[in-house]
């Protein structure tokens, strides 16, 4: 896969789809890479240019040391989409993906036409918990976080399956100074305040069993933007593309029509 070398960080992406449709970024979770949409990407309609990218120190994105800014993180993608001349966008993002969009639509609305805030919020969590994830990560590696965050990810029923293997194959092989960067970053972003100031078409997705990011915080972000839609998808975790991609890929679909973005 291509790569856009910058300043401090190495950035690895994919694109599919029509290379003259219109863009849709996919800014994924922290812990894991790009192939988080792989289910999704074949679901959607065509005559899309399909933009997906690993953030800095995750999937084969370079690996800078930690801690990282959340505005590095904006910058990185704002970079990538300026690369490859993209404009106009649909940005979907995914738990950190999701603080990212609002960075990056409250800094660049040329480049940003709709949101999709996917089981994320203005603010996650607190210094201190994600200082505790830190440390825990320094002691013993992302391993030590592993079930945990299986817990948070994915509903009882998905944890049952096979298939948690493969994800928390993908958490495991993150690296610990990546994981350790993203979670600082996360820990220093409140966007209350500029979230609150957006006027794009937004639309939120939760998860009802998800441990990380539940249904009443991402409804609480939503609201801070005026004309926002909440969408809540039933039995699935924090990571609702993986859980249930026809659902998703749907729910997404709807909002590209609604907004004239095909």
């Amino acid at each position: 896969m291509p790569t856009l070398q910058l300043d401090d960080v190495s950035l690895n992406y994919r694109e599919d789809g029509d290379p003259s449709g219109a863009p849709v970024v996919f800014s994924n979770s922290l812990g894991t890479n790009l192939h988080l949409w792989d289910k999704i990407i074949p679901l959607l309609p065509k005559g899309l240019r399909l933009i997906r990218y690993d953030k800095r120190g995750h999937g084969e994105s370079s690996v800078p040391n930690a801690p990282y800014k959340m505005g590095a993180l904006v910058s990185d993608v704002e970079a990538l989409m300026e690369h490859l001349e993209v404009k106009d966008a649909m940005f979907v993002g995914l738990s950190i993906g999701g603080l990212i969009a609002q960075g990056l639509a409250a800094k660049r609305l040329d480049l940003v036409r709709t949101a999709v805030l996917s089981n994320t919020a203005a603010k996650i969590g607190t210094r201190d918990m994600w200082q505790e994830r830190i440390n825990g990560v320094k002691a013993g590696g992302v391993e030590a976080l592993a079930d945990a965050v299986m817990e948070r990810w994915f509903s009882a029923k998905f944890r049952a399956t096979p298939e948690l293997a493969e994800w928390r194959k993908m958490l495991t092989d993150t690296p610990a100074e990546g994981y350790m960067g993203c979670s600082a970053a996360i820990a220093g972003t409140d966007f209350i305040t500029p979230t609150s100031g957006l006027r794009l078409p937004v639309l939120a997705i939760a998860g009802s069993e998800d441990g990380a990011t539940p249904p009443d915080l991402v409804r609480e972000t939503a609201d801070l933007v005026p004309g926002s839609k909440f969408h809540l998808i039933r039995g699935a975790g924090h990571l609702p593309c993986v859980e249930a991609p026809e659902d998703y890929a749907r729910v997404l679909s709807d909002f590209l029509s609604e907004t004239g973005h095909i």
